[in-house]
């Protein structure tokens, strides 16, 4: 009998160690602060003027990053995707830690809060015998900044865009990174909706994955298929990388979509840089902007593309016909006077423009006030009036027509 009540204590109290150890576990994932994802408007950031993240990191300005992250507040934008430079790191890491560090309280005293993108050597990922390396570079990050020791720090992407082959070394990185950081969340941003599927999400708190399709069915079909796999993992699922000119990835159209999803997301990127600012980007350094639009769409607001769109008519008071009319008569004068074809040129512009009657790839706007800071020029200027010239023409309107009538209740 005694042998048996003994045996039921060993068994009681092993059992009882093992839910112990289970309730600690859960009790420190709990300790995660994993907050609503689909709550996010974040951005990739490197700043304008260094080319690539390395250079970023060695040449860091603190000024600089507060300029641009009050430009990301201006657009109502809350989280800022930055990736680390191994190089920089190793080229001085008491600078590279400081920098880091001033990197999260700037951002974190303007409500952004920062995931932390790692890369590592390629080489690491393909030979086990470098991972002890990584695990390394990986334990001194978290000290530094991880644990809760920096408040301003949301996220760990532990890998970005593995791809297939270095899908392996990313899983180990994350179960690396939740060893090291019982407080940050933990995510790997998967190159495409599929690659997030086989990475699986196991070992991240939350899924993501990147998407630039070109439509939007594929756009929302990718969505719903990341909406899927992530309720099959109990997890939540967000894109960090969205918006591309050159792979018919518009900003206003992909945000558009996004926003009806629900989802959380990333642009890429907030700066006009000098690696990717001719696909990517919102601001140049001085806080100019390459595309309305793209504001716009960050703040909610979308282009109407609908059946009830009310088509412009520059010609409404017949300041068109009189454009035309005047820029003709210009042309035809062998002395034309400087100033007076720029201010007929400024005036074609800005119909043109307000009118939406052109491309904006090099706005009218721009081209005339390049020429009226320069010297007089007029072989430049008159072609240039005789561009505007030719696409106004066919939007005047004769007189009498309708489009040009008074609408009703006009009282004036």
């Amino acid at each position: 009998m005694k042998i048996l009540k003994l045996a039921i204590i060993l068994v009681a109290s092993t059992a009882l160690n093992g839910f112990c150890a289970n309730t600690n576990s859960v009790a420190q994932e709990a300790q995660r602060n994993i907050p609503d994802v689909s709550k996010i408007r974040g951005f990739n950031y490197q700043s304008a003027e260094p080319i690539g993240h390395n250079e970023m990191w060695l040449t860091y300005s603190s000024a600089e990053t507060a300029r641009d992250m009050d430009y990301a507040r201006r657009l109502n934008l809350n989280q800022v995707r930055v990736f680390l430079g191994y190089a920089a790191y190793l080229t001085n890491k008491p600078a590279f830690r400081s920098n880091l560090v001033d990197f999260i309280h700037v951002c974190h005293e303007r409500g952004i809060g920062v995931m932390v993108v790692v890369p590592y050597p390629r080489e690491w990922s393909t030979n086990q015998a470098n991972w002890p390396l990584a695990k390394e570079y990986a334990a001194d990050l978290v000290s530094t900044i991880g644990n809760g020791k920096e408040p301003g720090l949301a996220f760990w992407d532990v890998h970005n865009e593995p791809g297939f082959p270095r899908i392996q070394f990313a899983r180990h990185m994350a179960g690396v990174f939740r060893e090291l950081d019982r407080v940050t969340p933990i995510t790997i941003g998967c190159t495409t909706e599929g690659e997030m599927e086989a990475t699986g999400g196991d070992l991240v708190d939350m899924l993501c994955f990147h998407d630039y399709s070109s439509t939007r069915h594929q756009i929302d079909e990718h969505v719903a298929r990341a909406k899927q796999y992530a309720a099959s993992q109990g997890k939540q699922v967000m894109n960090t990388e969205i918006g591309c000119i050159a792979r018919s990835n518009p900003y206003d159209v992909t945000l558009e979509e996004y926003e009806k999803s629900g989802m959380g997301w990333y642009i890429w990127e907030l700066m006009i840089t000098g690696q990717w600012g001719n696909v990517h980007g919102v601001f140049y350094a001085d806080g100019t902007v390459r595309d309305p639009s793209i504001v716009a769409a960050l703040l909610g607001f979308f282009r109407n593309r609908g059946t009830n769109v009310v088509l412009e008519v520059p010609d409404r008071e017949g300041r068109a016909t009189a454009a035309v009319s005047a820029n003709k008569k210009w042309l035809a004068n062998t002395n034309a006077d400087w100033q007076v074809g720029l201010d007929l040129a400024e005036r074609s512009a800005n119909l043109l423009e307000a009118a939406q009657l052109v491309a904006m790839h090099d706005p009218p706007t721009r081209q005339v006030d390049l020429l009226r800071k320069g010297q007089s020029d007029l072989a430049a200027l008159r072609p240039l009036i005789q561009k505007f010239t030719d696409i106004l023409e066919p939007y005047q309107v004769p007189e009498g027509d309708s489009l040009r009538s008074r609408p009703p209740g006009w009282i004036r």
